[in-house]
């Protein structure tokens, strides 16, 4: 079997060949913004980093969209170079558990 015919969850049993085309892949997706282009300024910035101010400026924006928006927010985030705040991770997965 190929590995352009294997669905998101089995594995081709070549990791490296699965790894670089994941990586590939979410390097083609294009970055959706959630009226937060202003976060950008926290590229490069690690998650245990933030000050309080900064955190609240990310729970500001995590509290103001859909629960649905969650998880693509964060992957948004990701493919821009942001980290989340340490102390909303478990925000996060919470209201994505919803």
């Amino acid at each position: 079997m190929r590995n352009e015919e294997l669905s998101d969850t089995e594995c081709c049993g070549q990791h490296e060949v699965c790894e670089k085309r994941s990586i590939l892949e979410a390097l083609k997706e294009e970055i959706e913004y959630y009226e937060d282009e202003e976060l950008d300024r926290f590229r490069g910035i690690r998650g245990g980093d933030y000050s309080s101010d900064e955190i609240e400026e990310f729970r500001e924006v995590l509290y103001t969209m859909r629960i649905d928006e969650v998880a693509g927010w964060v992957r948004s985030l990701g493919l821009r170079g942001v980290e989340l705040p340490d102390q909303l991770k478990d925000e996060v997965i919470m209201l994505m558990d919803r």
